[in-house]
């Protein structure tokens, strides 16, 4: 049973990112705006990361933070002149917002060829169509590359979906549909109204467990020799734990894995992925704008 290190696959990326970025001149280098609205404790982590692993490459990582308060036509004035700045190659803005705002709306408000997480009509439309050209959603992006990178095939193989969100699951579907190297699988997404779900998922050759359901997949909806990719990051109670809770997957970790051919751990698998590919779309945006 290999388990799938993503904390060295997204390391190996980063690195390859900084020596290309070393290549440019310093006053003409990448840069990604990461926009806040409040203080949601997880997504402040999350922009710290990413702004954090932009430095560490040698781009530029800027932040903008609006207040809880703030509104959707405020937050549209900031993303217009983000829009508009030539210096602005990425822009991402930190989900989940406030409930009084629209996350479709707001990425539909990014410029196409800046929305570096792959999340507008625009992108998402040119995934369906086959076409690379955009940007494709960084986690499953990152879950195509850690199969990539350990030399798991998908052509042929059964990929099981759980989950149909915009930000994994569909989108993870569609990679997968893909024609050419590490796509052309067939491909099921089940979700909670699917029936026998357990013996939908037991026939996935790849299981991408996506539901946001702490340890839902059980060893019993899995069949031997499967790749079990987990996608999940929910945090539980442990009392042995000094803060009192722990990271757990989707995925019964300690019952799943023997029976694997491969698994992602959590945390340390999809995870890290998400932020390597998130720069390397950076990148890539500002290849197109040159």
């Amino acid at each position: 049973m290999t388990i799938i290190d993503g904390n060295n696959i997204a390391n190996q990326i980063v690195e390859e990112l900084r020596a290309e970025v070393s290549q440019l001149p310093e006053n003409d280098r990448p840069c990604i705006h990461l926009v806040r609205v409040g203080e949601d404790p997880a997504s402040v982590s999350y922009v710290k990361k990413k702004q954090d692993t932009a430095a560490k490459i040698g781009m530029k990582g800027l932040v903008t933070v609006l207040p809880e308060s703030a509104t959707q036509e405020e937050l549209f004035r900031l993303l217009d002149k983000l829009n508009a700045d030539p210096s602005v190659h990425g822009i991402l803005v930190q989900a989940p917002l406030p409930k009084h705002m629209s996350e479709r709306d707001t990425f539909n408000h990014l410029s196409a060829d800046k929305d570096v997480d792959g999340l507008s009509v625009v992108n998402m439309g040119r995934l369906v169509q086959d076409d690379m050209s955009g940007f494709a959603p960084c986690t499953p992006s990152g879950i195509v590359e850690l199969l990539r990178r350990t030399g798991i095939e998908t052509a042929g193989k059964h990929v099981v979906v759980l989950g149909r969100s915009l930000l994994v699951g569909k989108a993870a579907g569609l990679l997968m549909l893909q024609k050419g190297p590490f796509g052309d699988a067939t491909v099921t997404t089940c979700h909670s109204r699917t029936k026998n779900l357990g013996e939908v998922t037991k026939q996935a050759d790849i299981l991408i467990a996506a539901i946001g359901r702490p340890r839902f997949v059980t060893k019993d909806m899995v069949k031997a020799g499967a790749v079990v990719i987990d996608v999940g990051i929910n945090r539980i109670a442990d009392a042995s734990r000094k803060s009192g809770s722990r990271l757990v997957g989707d995925v019964d970790y300690d019952a799943v894995a023997p029976l694997c051919e491969a698994i992602t751990p959590v945390p340390g698998g999809v995870g890290p992925m998400t932020v390597a590919m998130l720069m390397k779309n950076t990148l890539k945006a500002f290849k197109m704008r040159k």
